[in-house]
């Protein structure tokens, strides 16, 4: 599928679920991807006993991946030309996150569009931009 600028509107919006139930083992699988070792995503005692967290949490990056995965599903691979986002709220194992983007603008074969990830409980865990070319 093509987006095209003709089909779209301000205003319209694209949700997908990214994540269901986010495991512990996509998290150490995204540190060893990453090289993002550090213990807070990893390490249960030390998430707990010494950074004071719950448990342990996803990398923000994990979930702006997850978010661009989303974006490339609804405006197609190599299209966006750019994409960025600030972390508002830590995910957790057993998270589900559903991302939302938003057009903004189209003008000269670009969408400009909002996009948003929440998590199961409405809790806004990422908020950013993103633009992409559309013929």
């Amino acid at each position: 599928m093509t987006l095209k600028a003709s089909e779209l509107n301000v205003g319209d919006t694209y949700t997908e679920t990214v994540v269901e139930d986010l495991k512990r083992t996509q998290i150490v699988m995204y540190a060893g991807a990453s090289g993002d070792y550090n213990p807070v995503h990893t390490d249960e005692p030390f998430a707990t006993k010494v950074a004071g967290y719950p448990t342990v949490f996803a990398h923000g990056m994990l979930t702006m991946g997850l978010t661009g995965r989303m974006l490339t599903n609804y405006v197609g691979d190599g299209r966006l030309t750019e994409f960025g986002v600030r972390f508002t709220s830590q995910v957790f194992p057993g998270d589900t996150l559903q991302s939302t983007a938003t057009v903004e603008s189209i003008e000269n074969g670009l969408v400009n569009l909002s996009v948003t990830t929440t998590n199961q409980n409405g809790v806004e865990v990422a908020k950013g931009t993103a633009q992409a070319r559309v013929e």
